[in-house]
């Protein structure tokens, strides 16, 4: 049986293509994140999922886990949702790295934390994004991040709210990011509205 959402339905043709443009937009948003950082980052096992609504908390490791979310919007000839999410630890560590402190420094995230993690996701999701609009030649941009300190279930309402009422599935590119001994542990969920789906179905 083949999955829908909203009426599009994820054949392996489709799916092909939304592997192609996880590799190499998840690969482009770590070069960018590479250049912020000053450091290599490796990415992990880039691939596009169609998930359960339902599952997603549990994915991340329970929906009662703290963490940093980085969401923006694509806007544009495409159109979708963009979020990085960190567990609270790492997102310290990740701090750290960024101002080239030295490892355990950062012990909360207040402002200045949040404007670096928000120049993270704003990075990340401009490369990916650039990558997406060449294949499709389509215009897109990204909206300014937002940065939540919250639980994983509080975090994923927004995608919920907003997916909710279309399918119960979404698609998410997935990747992870690592540098040597260094992991920078992220979850790169891009989730396209229905109607980009068909733009894309539409180009295959």
């Amino acid at each position: 049986m083949v999955e829908e959402i909203n009426g599009t339905p994820f054949d392996e043709k489709l799916m092909a293509m939304l592997q192609v443009i996880a590799r190499e937009g998840i690969t482009n948003a770590a070069r960018g994140f590479s250049g912020l950082l000053g450091v290599q980052l490796t990415v992990q096992n880039p691939g596009a999922h169609l998930v359960a609504l339902k599952d997603i908390p549990n994915l991340l490791g329970g929906p009662e886990m703290e963490a940093i979310g980085i969401y923006l919007r694509a806007e544009g000839g495409l159109s979708g949702q963009i979020m990085l999410i960190i567990p609270y630890q790492k997102a310290m560590e990740l701090v750290d790295l960024m101002m080239e402190n030295e490892p355990g420094t950062t012990q909360s995230i207040g402002s200045l934390e949040r404007s670096a993690l928000a120049e993270v996701g704003n990075q990340a999701g401009t490369f990916f994004l650039n990558t997406l609009a060449a294949i499709t030649g389509r215009d897109i941009r990204p909206t300014p991040p937002a940065v939540m300190v919250d639980m994983i279930g509080a975090i994923l309402d927004i995608i919920i709210a907003t997916m909710g009422g279309i399918s119960e599935h979404v698609l998410l590119l997935q990747a992870n990011l690592e540098n040597g001994d260094r992991e920078v542990e992220t979850n790169f969920w891009v989730i396209p509205d229905p109607e980009t789906l068909k733009i894309i179905q539409a180009g295959v």
